[in-house]
């Protein structure tokens, strides 16, 4: 597919932080600045880790009831549908209960799992249990808690889209997380975003060291500001 990224943009995507990630996405106006990127219920487990970045494999889950006479999908299945999702791969899981994190799915079997399936990481509004092993593993998680029990947990559905931290992601999206949370990156400006990140970070360099400088004014800082914008404006 000609818009899956090779290994070293992935690689390149990956040095930058998910906030410069979401500035270098809004130099394109190509969505609302509010949108794409996950609440602040979703929070990362691992920080230490560093970034992760993959395309969305997604699946529903359920864990207050036994799975018996209700909807459940079968994990061999889904694991088959997980390898066709184009790697690197992050899984993508919307814990349906109301409210979510009952049961987890994710501890150190499904980390060592989908591990072998070529995933980095899980993103989930649900919990996720098991840290000490999952962090010598190497796994990311990002989730909305941490939790003692896996209760009645089964999946429900995969390959569908799936609504987690407040937005809708379709399988094969591209994500972008750290400690900081987790952003959609558009697959149109993926290419692009690490100039973009660039430019805004020398930007904001200019701001920043006149601030730390001896010879710091508001009235300095006023024509910096004024003449970044009329930089900007004849760049459009």
């Amino acid at each position: 597919m000609a818009d899956l990224l090779m290994p070293e943009e992935i690689d390149a995507l990956r040095a930058i932080s998910t906030p410069t990630i979401a500035n270098a996405i809004e130099t394109f106006n190509i969505r609302p600045r509010n949108a794409g990127f996950m609440s602040g219920e979703i929070k990362c487990i691992f920080p230490e880790m560093g970034a992760i970045v993959g395309y969305a494999c997604t699946a529903t889950i359920m864990a207050e009831r036994p799975a018996a006479g209700a909807r459940q999908a079968a994990r061999p299945d889904y694991w088959e549908y997980v390898l066709r999702t184009p790697a690197p791969r992050i899984a993508v899981i919307q814990d349906l209960d109301q409210p979510p994190a009952i049961g987890s799915f994710w501890g150190e079997v499904n980390a060592n799992i989908h591990r072998a399936l070529g995933c980095v990481g899980t993103i989930t509004n649900g919990g996720v249990r098991d840290l000490d092993e999952v962090r010598a593993l190497g796994f990311q998680m990002l989730a909305s808690q941490v939790i003692v029990s896996h209760a009645y947990i089964h999946l429900v559905d995969f390959g569908a889209p799936v609504k987690v931290g407040g937005i809708i992601i379709n399988p094969g999206d591209l994500i972008h997380a750290d400690k900081h949370g987790a952003i959609c990156i558009p697959k149109e400006i993926a290419r692009e975003i690490p100039a973009a990140a660039a430019e805004y970070e020398r930007m904001e360099r200019r701001v920043i060291n006149l601030c730390q400088s001896p010879e710091f004014s508001v009235a300095k800082l006023k024509a910096l500001y004024q003449e970044i914008q009329n930089e900007q404006s004849k760049a459009k």
